[in-house]
């Protein structure tokens, strides 16, 4: 199985150095400032309270959501993987700080959750209380601190906290299968197993993973994917975060344990999702409310499902909730896949959600977060919808931000994977590459440009690259001259031979302009087009509309010509795409009527340009839509 190379990657330039840079200077410093204070909540001042290092006054007392440890725990996760790219000795001791403030809350037993601790409650009381999701990030955080700084402080506690897990759960019930809530844990402990190799480690996310198949009737449902036992579950339902975490944990363990009963599950759910509940955006969860098995006939095990996967094929468009941890659970689970059977199709996945609803999650400044990516947004709503319509720089629900910023922070860790005499190249992106007998340098303007030039030093002897999906006509020339090798969309070109200093191979991936339709049975796609480039999906924004047009006006000709255009002033540098549309007005807005007579007005042509879809709401408070009615 091929393992990832991260820390050996480093973004040189281009896109992904940029995003990397943004999220060092930007992302991590607003969520240090966001999470040091104690306005407009808690969370480093939770610790200090459970610590017992703040006495007295009415702030001595939990505040936030109870999850908001594990949210901490991201932003040290994020922080520690910038500080293997970029050493910074500010951030570096704001890190080790926190680490000896976690060591004094935790409990001697290794029990730490701090709204439990500050209650004085006892464990594993309520579900919700998310103690076991809070622990989870805890290791995978730990984790990664020890892998940068090679310091034991935080590996310890992460050992005293499974250990203390490992007590808990050594005898489980149908009652404690119940605390499976986000089950961040599954990865959690697994990290911690590859970090350690404690095989009482591995054990235990074995256990916590078949405690899925013994939860009782009384308080299962399809929101934490505990109506149907784990092993018998065909489809995705439910909490999509929830659901992601899961079968990124399941798919992590059996890459550790080869059970095929856990493959079998991970295979169905997978086509579920990919051919039937995602969104073209990579948007995971298309609901924001809902009752599962939404329209069966076992109308007594219907429950209510909240930020969840629907029906096949229900997708909304303005009332879809997609919310980011859904798209970052998503680019996990693709990972651990492709770690298990390393086919491109999952690397195309994790693209399709990384480079679209993760990257709209936070704004080009860095600073600003979505919780739920829609795809239209429109003054006028349907229903007030929860969650701000605009990026805003803190919500209630904090967890997407520190989750977007680890994922960027660690993005290199996709890049490339190695195994035996192999090297796979997964994502492109300019970026030096040096690992034991590996060291090359991968030039490309990508996504803007297809062109990707990589200049070897030493490599393996097989070289896989990926031709992804959409990219027919691929092709490949080493030192200048084409190579026979084949370049079929969805598959790795294999280059096999004895390479020497200075080889350069070099990948072109065509780039065309694609309209895209969706299944019939995605009504609200019906007579309707979208448009991708490479891994980008496009969207209209009124801002790029003339004066008194509708967004809900435009049509687009189903053979309208769109040409790719660099536009380095636009919203920090992207290619925008051209051509023309039509205008087709339509009844009077004022009206209120539900339906009126139709009255067939001629449409004009305008002029149209299409922004990627990870760009938009960065120029004020505007409209969007990704999918355009087909002229």
């Amino acid at each position: 199985m091929p393992a990832s190379l991260s820390h050996a990657t480093r973004w040189t330039d281009g896109f992904w150095a940029e995003r990397v840079a943004t999220c060092r200077q930007r992302t991590i410093p607003a969520l240090w400032k966001r999470m040091e204070g104690t306005e407009p909540t808690h969370y480093l001042q939770n610790f200090r309270i459970a610590a017992g290092l703040v006495t007295g006054g009415p702030e001595v007392r939990h505040r936030g959501a109870p999850f908001n440890d594990g949210d901490f725990y991201k932003l040290l996760e994020a922080s520690c993987a910038s500080l293997a790219q970029h050493p910074d000795p500010a951030l570096e001791a704001k890190v080790e700080e926190a680490v000896v403030l976690i060591g004094k809350a935790q409990r001697p037993d290794g029990y730490i959750h701090t709204r439990s601790q500050i209650k004085q409650q006892a464990p594993f009381l309520e579900p919700t209380d998310f103690e076991l999701y809070n622990m989870g990030h805890l290791l995978s955080a730990a984790c990664t601190h020890h892998t940068v700084t090679g310091r034991e402080s935080f590996l310890t506690i992460a050992r005293k906290t499974a250990d203390f897990l490992e007590r808990a759960f050594a005898a489980p019930t149908p009652q404690l299968a119940r605390f499976g809530i986000c089950p961040s844990h599954y990865l959690g402990l697994l990290h911690l197993y590859d970090t350690t190799k404690e095989p009482r480690y591995l054990a235990l996310a074995k256990r916590f993973v078949d405690m899925k198949d013994i939860v009782p009737e009384v308080g299962a449902g399809d929101d934490n994917q505990d109506r149907v036992p784990f092993r018998q579950q065909t489809e995705a339902v439910g909490h999509a975060v929830r659901a992601n975490y899961l079968y990124a944990g399941a798919a992590a363990l059996f890459a550790q344990t080869g059970d095929r009963t856990l493959w079998a599950v991970l295979e169905r759910v997978w086509e579920s999702v990919t051919t039937k509940k995602l969104s073209l955006t990579g948007g995971c969860g298309a609901l924001y409310d809902g009752a599962s098995p939404d329209g069966s006939e076992e109308q007594k095990t219907i429950t209510r499902t909240h930020q969840a996967y629907g029906r096949s094929y229900q997708l909304p468009h303005q009332t879809a909730h997609n919310e980011t941890c859904a798209s970052v659970g998503l680019v996990l689970w693709a990972w651990e896949m492709f770690q298990c059977q390393p086919e491109v199709r999952y690397i195309d996945t994790l693209e399709q959600a990384l480079y679209n609803t993760v990257l709209a999650g936070v704004s080009l400044g860095g600073d600003a977060f979505f919780y739920n990516n829609p795809l239209r947004a429109l003054k006028q709503q349907p229903a007030p919808l929860r969650w701000p319509r605009t990026r805003a720089a803190f919500f209630s629900s904090f967890c997407c931000p520190p989750n977007v910023a680890r994922t960027v922070a660690q993005v290199s860790r996709f890049a490339y994977s190695q195994a035996e005499n192999a090297l796979w190249v997964n994502l492109y992106g300019s970026n030096t590459l040096e690992a034991e007998g590996i060291k090359l340098v991968q030039e490309t303007r990508y996504p803007w440009d297809g062109t990707v030039t990589l200049t070897i030093t030493q490599c393996p002897e097989t070289l896989k690259l990926r031709i992804p999906a959409w990219a027919d006509g691929a092709s490949l020339a080493v030192n200048g001259k084409r190579v026979r090798e084949k370049c079929l969309p969805g598959t790795y070109a294999t280059l096999t031979r004895a390479w020497k200093t200075g080889d350069r191979v070099t990948l072109t991936l065509p780039l065309p302009v694609q309209l895209i339709e969706a299944h019939p049975l995605v009504e609200e796609a019906r007579n309707q087009l979208a448009v991708q480039r490479g891994p980008l999906i496009y969207c209209l924004e009124s801002a790029d509309l003339p004066p008194r047009s509708s967004l809900l006006d435009i049509a687009l000709p189903g053979t309208v010509q769109l040409t790719p255009r660099f536009d380095p002033a636009l919203l920090g540098g992207v290619v925008v795409l051209e051509g023309r549309a039509l205008v087709r007005v339509s009844s009077p807005k004022n009206t209120e009527a539900l339906y009126r007579v139709y009255k067939p007005t001629p449409p004009r042509s305008i002029d149209l340009r299409l922004v990627p879809y990870f760009a938009w709401g960065n120029r004020g408070n505007s409209e969007m839509s990704v999918w355009l009615p087909h002229a």
